[in-house]
């Protein structure tokens, strides 16, 4: 009994100095759990708050101050632009610069005195329900609320049968909110990172432990020739892989296809290099399969959580959306909701498409950079 113990222990010892040396594994053991617990601690909240708001006011009466001044109280809306057209209020919430815009008409504080029960309008880009939900339910209350310390009691409710104003909200380019509208066309960026990024690390890392990249590197092949050689193939992959997600998104979930065909497809080429070169990078610094797949994990895993796919972009912290603003999958999202969803052209993606293009310069002069001519 006492060899065995002992013969089991020294198995023991040797798996833990085996792990210590393994410094990216044991990197992996302790980051890992602590980046999983400031994210879901500190970066995740799905009740977004503070959302951008613009506002298009025709009537500069004490009303009109008064519902601002109760939106920004709600802690939902920072209204933070003030437009001159509804023209100007499109274009903006059209673009994703805004997520509410709010119209106060020029009758408003007219026919608040006659207790005419005026309307004001609040458009909501709805592509993110999760993002929006929370914020229009708590216009519910603001008729009742808003103009409380300007009117009498009586001109209030109980006299005039109801509220002063009504609150017409119009949830665009997702009315009924439905959640697959948001969720399929994202999925789109987190399938192709996830496979992409996965199998071009592991392809290259598998040839270096059976020993196949040595002939390779025998070669006269320059490191970029390298890259596109081995890169070219899963291209087709890519584009295959989103003409079956978006033709199942149509056929199964309805999701509207709404245009914008350019900048997707522009932005769906940039997002598809950019992930196998990232693969590629990851396979220059990874010795093992398992060191591939675990580097990938660490960055799949942010891709899902700050990217807005799951949560609203727009309620992470700013430390957060600035992790966030650092990975393609949340520039793809934007392109990908945008045409498919708004019909978005080339001059609404160019922000994204602009972002987008520079991380794959970045990630691919990186991998060239990395890429070693022979072996260690």
């Amino acid at each position: 009994m006492r060899r065995s113990l002992g013969r089991v222990y020294a198995v023991m010892a040797k798996e833990f100095t085996q792990l210590t040396r393994d410094r990216l594994t044991y990197a992996m053991v302790l980051v890992i759990p602590i980046v999983q617990l400031l994210l879901f601690g500190y970066a995740i909240n799905d009740d977004p708050r503070h959302l951008p708001t613009a506002v298009l006011v025709e009537d500069q009466g004490r009303f009109s101050r008064s519902v601002l001044s109760a939106m920004r109280a709600s802690g939902y809306f920072d209204l933070r632009q003030a437009v001159r057209s509804p023209a100007e209020l499109d274009r903006l919430i059209e673009n994703g610069e805004v997520q509410f815009a709010l119209t106060i008409p020029a009758d408003f504080t007219r026919r608040v005195i006659r207790r005419d029960h005026p309307q004001i309008l609040v458009e909501a880009d709805a592509t993110d329900p999760a993002a929006t939900g929370a914020a229009l339910a708590a216009l519910a209350a603001l008729p009742g609320q808003a103009l409380s310390h300007d009117l009498p009691p009586p001109a209030t409710t109980v006299a005039t049968g109801g509220d002063p104003f009504e609150v017409v909200v119009h949830r665009r380019y997702n009315p009924e909110n439905i959640t697959a509208y948001n969720i399929v066309p994202g999925l789109l960026g987190v399938i192709l990172s996830l496979t992409l990024v996965l199998i071009t690390s592991l392809a290259v890392t598998r040839e270096r432990e059976r020993g196949t990249m040595e002939t390779l590197l025998a070669t006269p092949v320059r490191p970029l020739e390298v890259m596109v050689g081995k890169l070219a193939p899963y291209v087709a992959v890519g584009v295959l892989q989103a003409g079956l997600i978006l033709v199942l998104a149509r056929v199964l979930f309805d999701v509207p296809m709404a245009g914008g065909w350019t900048a997707f497809s522009l932005g769906l080429v940039l997002f598809i290099l950019g992930s196998l070169a990232l693969g590629f990078l990851i396979s220059t610094l990874a010795r093992t399969q398992l060191q591939a797949m675990q580097m990938s994990f660490f960055y799949i895993m942010p891709s899902i959580l700050l990217s807005g796919f799951m949560f609203p972009f727009a309620g992470m912290p700013k430390w957060a959306q600035w992790l966030g603003t650092a990975i393609p999958v949340t520039h793809f999202l934007r392109i990908v909701r945008g045409s498919l969803l708004k019909g978005e052209g080339l001059a609404g993606s160019a922000p994204s498409l602009l972002a987008l293009t520079v991380i794959v310069v970045v990630v691919c002069a990186l991998a060239v950079r990395r890429y070693n001519t022979r072996l260690d």
